[in-house]
């Protein structure tokens, strides 16, 4: 519980791809192990930001099993982090019915499951019954994007950090400042002190970081 609650704190790299397969991002970082290692206590590697979107996303399974082993056999003992496909929201729920096979893939058991929390999950019933199955199987999982608005419809923000924080899942807010849609920013033109109605709700709001977030310790 407390490693799920401290993935909020570490250092975050990600390995960002546009492919629709892990292995191009799993090479980027077996070419920056120079820099990673040693780091194993404060850098989660995330392979590859939504690589896989909504054609074909049964690949996930195959894809995923081998960037993770790809990983370890190079040496990188560190938490692996790993995006669901659509886009992160698994709508199709391929990687709820096979996250077990992925986590047995890796060697070391260090891997962590990413969903993406947007207009999917527009309802708490659609939320609580995505997490129930996780919980249920004792799978661990991070909310690793949610936002407060999404394009084609809303996103239950409230349910998704209410569970969160009820259920001990880390959970990363989208995003900063400079996004493509602006509405999903927490602060104009990076600035902390101008904090946006979406930075507000994240950061001040029940629930949110700052009544929630534990500076990380080694």
């Amino acid at each position: 519980m407390k490693r799920r609650l401290a993935i909020l704190c570490v250092a975050l790299l990600a390995i960002a791809a546009s492919m629709v397969v892990f292995s191009t991002p799993a090479s980027a970082a077996v070419g920056l192990q120079s820099a990673l290692v040693g780091q194993e206590s404060h850098v989660v590697i995330n392979i590859g930001n939504e690589p896989i979107g909504n054609t074909d996303a049964g690949q996930w399974t195959g894809a995923t099993t081998g960037a993770i082993q790809k990983m370890r056999s190079n040496g990188f003992e560190h938490l692996i982090m790993i995006d669901a496909p659509n886009w992160g929201q698994d709508w199709q729920y391929v990687m709820r019915d096979n996250a077990q096979t992925v986590l047995n893939a890796d060697s070391l058991h260090n891997t962590v499951l990413s969903i993406h929390m947007y207009d999917v999950f527009s309802t708490p019933a659609s939320i609580t019954g995505y997490l129930d199955r996780f919980q249920a199987a004792g799978w661990p999982l991070v909310i690793g994007e949610s936002g407060w608005q999404r394009s084609s419809g809303n996103v239950d923000h409230e349910t998704v950090l209410a569970e969160s924080v009820s259920r001990g899942l880390g959970y990363l807010g989208w995003s900063c400042s400079g996004n493509t849609d602006p509405y999903l920013d927490m602060a104009t033109g990076f600035d902390p002190a101008q904090l946006t109605t979406w930075g507000q709700r994240i950061f001040n709001g029940a629930n949110g970081i700052r009544a929630t977030a534990r500076e990380a310790t080694s």
